[in-house]
């Protein structure tokens, strides 16, 4: 097939398998890479007194990558000012976050033409190219001005709004029509996809055809619903590595008499985590019989902390989890264990197997891939439960884990007690059918699918969503 070059804001160098620190995207952008020829490019992480276009080209474990250095001033204003304080909020539904300032958006439109400038060249004919994410929307067309006439995607990793709130962003009529400079837009769910039509119908009048294209502003799109994956298989049999089993043995002793409780998250609003503790801490008040029971582990590395809303956040955690640990915890117990540090994955790999249940509860999110980790972490014969958010674009694959509003620590709490009580029949029946949906929806099935999409070669796919998929509310999940 044609070479595959992906764009995205980071890039870091692969490494060994197994040794990846948490990240799903870069997960799984690297096994798209190891199986199509290509190149994957965008910003090294580091700056430079004045942008050159300079590329830095290396190859390890069979990825190539070509990155470049952007000045303090790029990295400012579009990085840290419109990405993740414009639209990383707002695409998250946080309008009281999200903050607005010219020089954001025009520090976005240079950076996103500085790559495009830089890639051009590295481009030959037949060449699909595949933008990741929020970062670089106007990417494509960058490139269209620059006489770029190959097969263009687009995949956003974290929700798109309501229309609603997309109108609040000063000129978000301009970057919608960056879009349709695209051949193809991918969304993790149905969801995300109707929110943008909604947009393109209602705000900027135009049409959604039957066959999933969508016209406005004088140009056609392909837009479609493709849920991104894990490689399941691999997951599951880093199981057997040294480090994961070193690490599955340390934390069932450190958790002995236990049932461990965990969660892994980048310290970020859109997680939950704060409200994740406030239903906790209700489980424990409403059932006083599980304390000293469980052992509540939170990952948390961190997350822009650069940013004074996140360092606010971690504040505020700090405190709620000293007062949680201080009125319940005892001499030799303290219900909650708080890190802030990256795992490798054959670690986290361990840690999940060894937990009784998996707590997921973000407040929005894209797809959220921990879920599907802890799923094929588990010993079939005796699997965790996951508790999993309805706010999670996971939620609509995995039906038969336990769905909750993560607003409401009642429901939080309710589903702990069920999840810690639950008998082993039920639990490995519900395990099965996760377990089928991971293995099945994974990595390789959302490559292949966008790909195919992409290239044209796949015409009869259904551009509105693979999965038939709707979530019921989440008090039946949780009651039935």
């Amino acid at each position: 097939m044609s070479r595959l070059i992906v764009v995205s804001n980071r890039v870091s160098p692969p490494t060994a398998r197994g040794e990846e620190t948490v990240g799903g995207l870069a997960m799984a952008l690297s096994a798209a890479l190891r199986e199509y020829s290509g190149l994957w490019f965008g910003w090294s992480g580091e700056t430079t007194e004045t942008f050159d276009g300079a590329l830095h080209m290396q190859t390890a474990d069979g990825v190539t990558v070509a990155t470049v250095d952007l000045e303090q001033a790029d990295v400012e204003e579009y990085y840290n000012g419109y990405a993740n304080k414009t639209l990383w909020p707002l695409f998250h539904y946080r309008v009281d976050l999200t903050e607005y300032d010219r020089s954001f958006g025009e520090g976005y439109g240079r950076v996103n033409r500085r790559f495009a400038e830089t890639l051009a060249p590295l481009i030959e004919d037949g060449d699909l190219i595949w933008v990741q994410d929020y970062h670089l929307i106007p990417m494509a067309r960058e490139l269209r001005q620059l006489g770029v006439k190959n097969r263009i995607g687009f995949f956003l990793h974290i929700p798109w709004p309501a229309h609603q709130l997309v109108v609040t962003l000063p000129r978000h009529r301009q970057l919608v029509e960056s879009l349709f400079h695209y051949d193809l837009i991918g969304f993790q769910t149905r969801e995300h996809l109707q929110a943008f039509e909604g947009y393109v119908v209602n705000e900027a009048g135009g049409n959604v055809l039957d066959d999933g294209v969508l016209h406005c502003f004088g140009r056609s799109v392909r837009a479609g619903a493709f849920p991104i994956g894990i490689d399941a298989e691999n997951f599951a049999q880093m199981l057997d590595a040294p480090q994961a089993v070193r690490t599955y043995d340390i934390m069932a002793a450190h958790s002995v008499f236990r049932q461990m409780i965990v969660g892994v998250d980048r310290l970020d609003y859109s997680k939950g985590l704060e409200e994740r503790l406030l239903g906790f801490e209700q489980f424990l008040t409403s059932y006083p019989e599980f304390r000293r029971q469980v052992l509540f582990l939170q990952i948390a590395p961190l997350s822009r902390d650069t940013l004074e809303a996140y360092q606010e956040m971690r504040s505020r955690l700090d405190a709620q989890i000293g007062r949680i640990n201080g009125e319940f915890g005892d001499m030799d117990w303290a219900p909650i264990r708080y890190v802030n540090k990256n795992y490798r994955r054959d670690e986290l790999a361990g840690i999940y197997r060894a937990a009784k249940v998996g707590l997921v509860t973000p407040l929005r999110d894209g797809m959220n891939l921990v879920a599907k980790e802890y799923v094929a972490a588990q010993d079939p014969a005796d699997p965790g439960v996951l508790i999993l958010s309805r706010f999670a674009g996971s939620a609509l694959q995995m039906r038969d884990a336990l769905i909750i509003n993560p607003y409401s620590p009642e429901e939080l709490s309710e589903a702990l007690k069920r999840a810690l009580t639950m008998p082993r029949e039920e639990r490995i029946q519900r395990w099965q059918k996760l377990y089928a949906c991971v293995h099945e929806e994974d990595v390789t099935a959302w490559r292949d699918a966008y790909v195919r999409a992409l290239s044209g070669e796949d015409e009869d796919h259904d551009a509105v969503a693979p999965l038939n998929l709707t979530v019921p509310e989440s008090a039946d999940r949780v009651s039935h």
